[in-house]
C-alpha cells in the first residue's frame, strides 16, 4: 500500500519545540519532493515548506521562518519538520505531501500522495 504517515504532533506549551515525520511505505521517497501543510480550523490550508528530492534545495513559508526547519533522511525514507519556538497560531493538523517539485509546492494541486495529518496544538 502507497502512503504516507505523520507523527510527532502533540500538545506542547508556546515557545516549545517538536519534531514531526512522514514516513513513506510502499514507495520510494527519495524520489520526491515533500512537503509540509497545515490546517486550522476554519482557514484555508497553508503550505508551510517543502524539500527537494535530493535535499538540496528547500523552502519555507514567511510565517514559519527562522523557527521551522525541513529535512530529509533518504535511507529511512522519511522527511522531518522540526519546529521550534511555537506559537498559539501554529496550532494545526499538519500534512505531509509529495510531488514530483517544489514548484508552487505550496497551491497543493500538484501532489501524488497525501499523509493522513498529525494534530499540533499549541497551549499554555
Amino acid at each position: 500500500q502507497l502512503q504516507l504517515v505523520e507523527s510527532g504532533g502533540g500538545l506542547v506549551q508556546p515557545g516549545g519545540s517538536l519534531r514531526l515525520s512522514c514516513a513513506a511505505s510502499g514507495f520510494t521517497l527519495a524520489n520526491y519532493a515533500v512537503g509540509w501543510f497545515r490546517q486550522a480550523p476554519g482557514k484555508e490550508r497553508e503550505g508551510v515548506s517543502c524539500i527537494s528530492s535530493s535535499g538540496s534545495s528547500s523552502d519555507v513559508a514567511d510565517s514559519v521562518k527562522g523557527r521551522f526547519t525541513i529535512s530529509r533522511d533518504n535511507a529511512k525514507n522519511t522527511v522531518y519538520l522540526q519546529m521550534n519556538s511555537l506559537k498559539p497560531e501554529d496550532t494545526a493538523v499538519y500534512y505531509c505531501a509529495a510531488s514530483i517539485t517544489c514548484f508552487r509546492y505550496y497551491e497543493g494541486t500538484g501532489q501524488d500522495y497525501w499523509g493522513q495529518g498529525t494534530q499540533v496544538t499549541v497551549s499554555s
